[in-house]
């Protein structure tokens, strides 16, 4: 079984883009994928859950997409998700970001990063469905190395401001929503698609929530 979500972003813009004039093919098929998503009324207890059930943070031996290349995932994402960017070698990586900039598609904020102390608290990679959640919604279930590559799966990552990260922490969209309101359509398509691909499950409360997002796209 192949792992992977993929979506078309306008470019530069970390959303999808709108074309205006009622609901387009993708959006429609969007909503299609959420109303097949398994819905459970509420989502349960996840006392249980520790980090390291899903193996060592940032791994580069997994089987995610893009993984055993020779660097971890959160310098992969941050390669990935800013501009601007000048290239260093380090230990866990032969092409690491030593500096560029990001625009935060949670807030909307334009961070510059330079690595060194502090950057790794002002700039963080999320995952859009988050662990904790994920272990409630079914991933309790899953094999160590399932686990392992869902939280390392660039399909569900991205990076952002922490300020927002630590904002949303493990919630669902039912509590929490980006603040820039400009990417609820991106956030919404990568969630449900996350769900589908893994076969995991979704609180009802954040069923309304996630279809109002996608009739924006």
């Amino acid at each position: 079984m192949v792992f992977a979500v993929t979506a078309t972003l306008a470019a530069g813009t970390g959303v999808l883009s709108h074309r205006g004039g009622g609901p387009s093919a993708d959006e429609r098929r969007m909503l299609g994928e959420l109303s097949l998503v398994p819905v459970l009324a509420q989502r349960p207890d996840a006392t249980d859950y520790e980090r390291s059930a899903f193996g060592q943070a940032w791994t580069d031996n997994t089987d995610a997409a893009g993984a055993n290349n020779g660097c971890d995932t959160r310098n992969d994402i941050l390669n990935r998700d800013l501009g601007d960017k000048v290239l260093a070698v380090v230990d866990s990586c032969a092409r690491a970001v030593a500096a560029g900039e990001l625009r935060s598609p949670y807030s909307g904020h334009w961070i510059v990063f330079k690595r060194g102390k502090g950057s790794g608290a002002k700039v963080q990679i999320d995952h859009i469905v988050p662990l904790a959640y994920a272990w409630a919604m079914g991933a309790r279930t899953w094999s160590g190395a399932m686990r392992q590559r869902f939280a390392n799966d660039p399909a569900n990552l991205v990076a952002v401001d922490g300020e927002a990260n630590q904002d949303k922490s493990d919630s669902a969209p039912s509590r929490w929503m980006p603040a820039n309101s400009g990417f609820h359509c991106q956030y919404a398509v990568q969630f449900v698609m996350v769900l589908r691909t893994y076969g995991l499950y979704l609180d009802r409360p954040s069923v309304p929530v996630l279809t109002r997002a996608l009739e924006q796209c």
